[in-house]
């Protein structure tokens, strides 16, 4: 049984943590400059553009990628490139021009609207609040649970549950995940800095899998029975809270592009926003589509 340690201990996880995310950053560059040359590759040989390199969010990466599958089969000859690599890094990417597509899981952020990047919308999500199994708590107030991650409760036994030093796991800072927890959680407080800081959605999962003193923060459509999703505000998420805005965390799933799209990247996105897609593999990743006229 994998078991947080004090607050004391906490800093080496964290430091730990960090060198992984550098370790994380190196790989994902190699990446996006290997993507890079071989675009520019195929363009300097005169072949036909034929390839679209879709980069950025963890969160969005199933989606991009089974979506990506099903318009390959589709349109024979193409390629659809998908790498999950941060929110952040998807954002930088398709400003740069290293890829075609950024997503993010995250809105921009003041300096990045004015980069001229076009916004679609391609799906709904909720973020949930996991713990372990065993944990004796159901329920968190959205006071409680910025408490919690900033580091002003540090007892479950002061929100119901065992007298138990509570174990925080949180995500990297370019997490968009992170990003949108942090806009609608904690308002003008600071994460405490004690938490052990993972570079992923199944990181996180799977630490508060194993750690009963645990407690963490996924996209609802990871969740697994391995974890314990919470109510906030007595209210759980589930597809019909989420769309009816009972459930307070939620935010949207972007694609990016740098102006409007066209061409190959104009068709996938189209192919994402389908009915088949967002009827059939949105929703089997656990999100919601993205509203249509007349919903």
């Amino acid at each position: 049984m994998l078991v947080l340690p004090s607050r004391s201990r906490r800093n080496g996880l964290r430091e730990l943590s960090g060198r992984r995310a550098l370790g994380l950053s190196a790989v994902t560059l190699t990446v996006l400059v290997s993507l890079a040359f071989a675009a520019v590759g195929c363009s300097s040989s005169g072949a036909s553009s034929a390839e679209i390199i879709v980069t950025g969010s963890t969160t969005i990466l199933p989606i991009a990628e089974i979506a990506a599958e099903d318009f390959t089969d589709q349109h024979p000859g193409t390629r659809v490139l998908v790498s999950g690599v941060g929110s952040s890094a998807g954002i930088e990417s398709v400003t740069r021009g290293s890829s075609d597509i950024g997503t993010s899981s995250r809105d921009l952020k003041p300096a990045e609207e004015e980069l001229g990047l076009i916004d679609t919308p391609i799906a709904i999500d909720s973020i949930a609040v996991i713990v372990h199994p065993s944990n004796p708590v159901d329920a968190l107030t959205s006071e409680q649970v910025r408490q919690i991650f900033s580091g002003e409760i540090t007892n479950w036994s002061e929100v119901g549950g065992e007298d138990r030093e509570i174990g925080l796991v949180n995500r990297d800072e370019a997490s968009g995940t992170r990003e949108a927890f942090h806009k609608i959680v904690m308002g003008d407080s600071k994460f405490d800095r004690s938490a052990a800081v993972l570079p992923g959605t199944g990181q996180v999962r799977s630490v508060v899998a194993n750690a009963e003193i645990a407690v963490g923060y996924i996209s609802l459509g990871f969740a697994t029975s391995d974890v314990k999703v919470l109510a906030i505000d007595g209210v759980v998420p589930t597809p019909e809270t989420v769309r009816s805005g009972e459930y307070p965390i939620q935010r949207t799933l972007h694609f990016f592009t740098d102006g409007e799209p066209t061409g190959l990247a104009l068709e996938y996105i189209d192919f994402i926003l389908s009915e088949e897609v967002q009827e059939g593999v949105v929703r089997d990743a656990g999100f919601l589509p993205i509203p249509r006229e007349g919903d």
